[in-house]
């Protein structure tokens, strides 16, 4: 009897054996990690990436830039203000509280309460409780961009995130700066929940077991996320074996990376606008337009994309790219710099003025190359720019507080839409509403709020194009801030990695389908 318990005992221990020996571990590498665990705190790639691993969208975008199903498996008009989706049943969160209704209407008023997304969220009137799968998400007035916003509804657990953590402050609590709840715990209904994580160190996601998509071809059980803000280091480990996936990948490299046999390289033009903003409140000579269009024409944004982006970046006169609806052919790049130092003569500021800058480090590609390079430039009119870079991890909170006359941003629509940049980048500040959230320059041109938010509920696209279109010149006559490039997205991993498969224009890879062989 004793041996024959032994050598059960050995089969079972064999069998775990070889069941760890076929489980899939991907190593990740990107240049930074989740801010927090709360997908609410910021709004930003970073995270959205991360929601996208540990919680799921209503409905998200695919390849050809319509709309597929996730926790809402249909979804129809029922009248111009409301839209009903229907829920996918049995669908468990990560705590094993089940998702209802409920949590969808949950999710939205905590949405609509973060100072990050209110902004978004401001036309709709909420979400109505038709049945316990059934939802009628009802805006205020007609809204064109309703299923859009869909793709950002990341179902929380309701249960879990409701009443007081050991220090008493609220489960639901939403903290960009300090300890809650929500930073250190999630419950998501994604692929993977977050098992071990060390801000700035790593971050483990493991294969969550009741996960409802059954159909998803992804057969990676973990990813280890390793943040290496260091360029070269993130690529040296890729080429070394020691990391199976890096995002993103430093222009320099892309030759090194392709030339690689035990590697590839995956890249796709993006609409991420990298732009400086200058602060008006802060520096009186912003508050003339003839020095904001000076500095405009001082800065050499071709030279940047051939130079520091080696042509990996596409340069921009406007915010959106052509294929977005407030897109204006005429609306070009225009480095000119006699012109820019004939501005600042006829503004009387010909010799000039210091002023000061910050820019992160490890945000976007090559951005504290691109902060000097543009310091540089505007020292040839005479302003001279005391310049200070940071992690991400430090630059937000500082970006935040305006701590700057010039600060750097870049800005992907996730909504896929002209008017998302400018929400959030020009409107005039309301925090209230929270239009103007990143709008670090202070600009405020109460036409340019009027043609958006008529944008909003405009729902024949060629009406709601002029409009656009109208904005993005006012804008540029007013040089509004100065737009850069559009960056491109890249990608890198080793040879039996699926990257192709999962990336995409808004760079949130779908991790939970990725396949290695």
């Amino acid at each position: 009897m004793r041996k024959l318990f032994v050598s059960c005992m050995a089969v079972l221990m064999l069998l775990c054996v070889g069941a760890m020996a076929d489980a899939k571990v991907m190593k990740l590498a990107m240049d930074a990690d989740p801010v927090s665990l709360d997908p609410h705190v910021q709004l930003s790639g970073g995270m959205l990436q991360y929601s996208h691993i540990v919680f799921d969208p209503l409905v998200r975008w695919t390849k050809q830039m319509t709309f597929e199903p996730r926790l809402a498996t249909k979804w129809e008009r029922i009248d111009e203000l409301t839209m009903r989706f229907h829920l996918r049943k049995n669908v468990k969160f990560h705590s094993g509280n089940p998702f209802t209704a409920e949590d969808v209407k949950w999710t939205m008023e905590r949405l609509k309460k973060s100072q990050d997304f209110k902004g978004l969220f401001e036309p709709f009137e909420g979400v109505k409780v038709v049945d316990d799968n059934t939802v009628d998400i009802v805006t205020k007035k007609p809204y064109a961009l309703l299923l859009n916003m869909a793709t950002y509804i990341f179902a929380m657990d309701r249960k879990f995130y409701t009443g007081k953590d050991e220090e008493g402050q609220p489960k639901d609590a939403i903290v960009k700066i300090g300890p809650s709840f929500a930073l250190k715990n999630e419950s998501g209904t994604g692929k993977y929940r977050v098992t071990d994580r060390e801000q700035g160190v790593k971050t483990v996601f493991e294969k969550f077991d009741a996960y409802w998509d059954k159909d998803s071809p992804g057969n990676v059980d973990k990813i280890i996320l390793t943040p290496i803000k260091s360029d070269a280091t993130r690529v040296a480990a890729l080429l070394s074996g020691d990391v199976d996936f890096i995002m993103p990948v430093p222009p320099q490299d892309y030759e090194r990376i392709r030339k690689d046999a035990n590697s590839q390289l995956v890249t796709m033009s993006g609409s991420r606008i990298i732009t400086l903003q200058i602060n008006q409140t802060r520096r009186p000579e912003f508050k003339d337009v003839r020095v904001r269009q000076a500095m405009v024409y001082a800065i050499n944004n071709d030279g940047i994309v051939k130079k520091i982006m080696k042509g990996t970046a596409s340069t921009a006169g406007q915010q959106g790219p052509e294929g977005f609806a407030g897109y204006k052919a005429n609306l070009v790049p225009r480095y000119d710099l006699k012109k820019a130092k004939a501005l600042m003569k006829e503004a009387g500021l010909e010799k000039g003025f210091e002023c000061t800058m910050i820019s992160p480090n490890n945000r976007y590609v090559n951005d504290e190359k691109i902060a000097e390079a543009t310091a540089s430039m505007l020292a040839k009119i005479n302003i001279k720019v005391t310049l200070k870079t940071m992690p991400k991890a430090q630059y937000w909170d500082q970006f935040d507080d305006k701590v700057a006359d010039i600060q750097l941003i870049g800005w992907h629509p996730d909504t896929e839409d002209s008017a998302n940049y400018s929400e959030f980048l020009v409107m005039c500040a309301n925090k209230e509403a929270g239009y103007g959230q990143y709008n670090s320059g202070t600009y405020c041109n109460p036409k340019v709020d009027e043609l958006l938010l008529k944008s909003q509920s405009e729902i024949d696209l060629e009406k709601r194009k002029a409009m656009l279109q109208e904005v993005e010149q006012i804008l540029y006559d007013d040089a509004a801030y100065i737009p850069l490039h559009w960056q491109n997205l890249s990608w890198a991993g080793k040879k039996n990695v699926g990257i192709e498969a999962i990336v995409n224009v808004q760079n949130f890879p779908y991790f939970g389908d990725i396949v290695i062989k």
